[in-house]
């Protein structure tokens, strides 16, 4: 397993997503968790949406894991707030932070989150208002480290325009299927309309130079399909498969090592409820693809190279 820093911490590239595990019984979700950290996971990703109520996916964790405070320190947890469910519409505001905070430590009954990611960008933001929240939550000891997800460089820039902390992570979609974020970059000067990626463009080279890892969510969907679907994806799935048999693992660790390649602090967020996918993935953690195979991935995907 690979360990990158992220902020002041030293975590695993690969992230045990807990969106659906409300449906999991308690045994099922420490076999989740176990067969994570035997493969080397240290982290843990949560949002206060996830289940079908409130904290309910922060909540099963906690209640199946029954963790100790020694337990507590060698599991990196995140979570994220920003989205409010019914009616749907996006919440940054410092009394929405600060209350969803609070319920999340609740629900994983712990004193403190170790990295706060904003869910999605708030159209209605003020930049003073989160870094209230931010500053209180820093100085009260509940969130260590803060960041956000699914946002643009000039996003980002907004909201350090008054956030004092780092901003230490950026959650995005990527897989080798679905890589506009990269396309862009390819294609700028040649192809624009490959690049269906407007004020984020640069968003990767962004983060890398403001050191800011990426976490890429959805990382083996593309178009609506699995990556592996021979229907969907029939070249790329040909391609998996040989280079699964060249290094000896599943298809899975393959996909995964293609968003790990990338030159900068890369983690992938694996949300799979099934311990031997979770552990087959993970050994794509620092698996060594040669330029050629990347971009032999790349463009079975369907991608263009100019």
């Amino acid at each position: 397993m690979k360990y990158i820093p992220l902020g002041t911490a030293d975590v695993s590239n690969i992230i045990l997503g807990n969106m659906r595990i409300s449906d999991l019984d308690d045994e099922a979700i420490r076999s989740l968790v176990r067969a994570a950290r035997d493969a080397g996971v240290t982290a843990f990703d949560h949002a206060d949406i996830y289940g079908r109520s409130l904290h309910e996916c922060e909540t099963r964790f906690a209640d199946a894991l029954e963790l100790s405070p020694s337990e507590r320190e060698h599991l990196f947890i995140q979570t994220k707030c920003g989205i409010v469910k019914d009616p749907p519409y996006y919440d940054s505001s410092y009394e929405h932070i600060i209350s969803s905070v609070e319920a999340s430590l609740r629900a994983l009954r712990t004193e403190y989150i170790d990295l706060l990611l904003l869910h999605r960008p708030d159209a209605l933001v003020e930049p003073a208002e989160v870094a209230r929240a931010f500053d209180q939550l820093q100085a009260s000891g509940k969130v260590r480290q803060f960041g956000v997800s699914n946002h643009t460089a000039s996003q980002i820039e907004v909201l350090r325009s008054a956030v004092e902390q780092p901003l230490v992570a950026n959650q995005l979609q990527l897989s080798v299927a679905h890589a506009p974020l990269l396309t862009q970059g390819l294609s700028a000067n040649i192809k624009i309309d490959q690049a269906n990626v407007v004020d984020g463009g640069g968003l990767l080279d962004y983060c890398r130079t403001n050191d800011i890892a990426v976490q890429a969510w959805s990382p083996f969907q593309g178009n609506g399909h699995l990556i592996f679907d021979a229907a969907g994806f029939p070249e790329l799935g040909r391609e998996l498969e040989l280079l699964a048999a060249k290094y000896g693992v599943e298809p899975i660790a393959v996909a995964t090592a293609w968003i790990t390649r990338l030159p900068q602090p890369t983690m992938v967020v694996v949300g799979s409820t099934n311990p031997a996918r979770v552990a087959d993935a993970a050994k794509g953690s620092e698996l060594p693809l040669t330029r050629r195979e990347w971009y032999s991935l790349y463009r079975a995907s369907g991608h263009l190279l100019p």
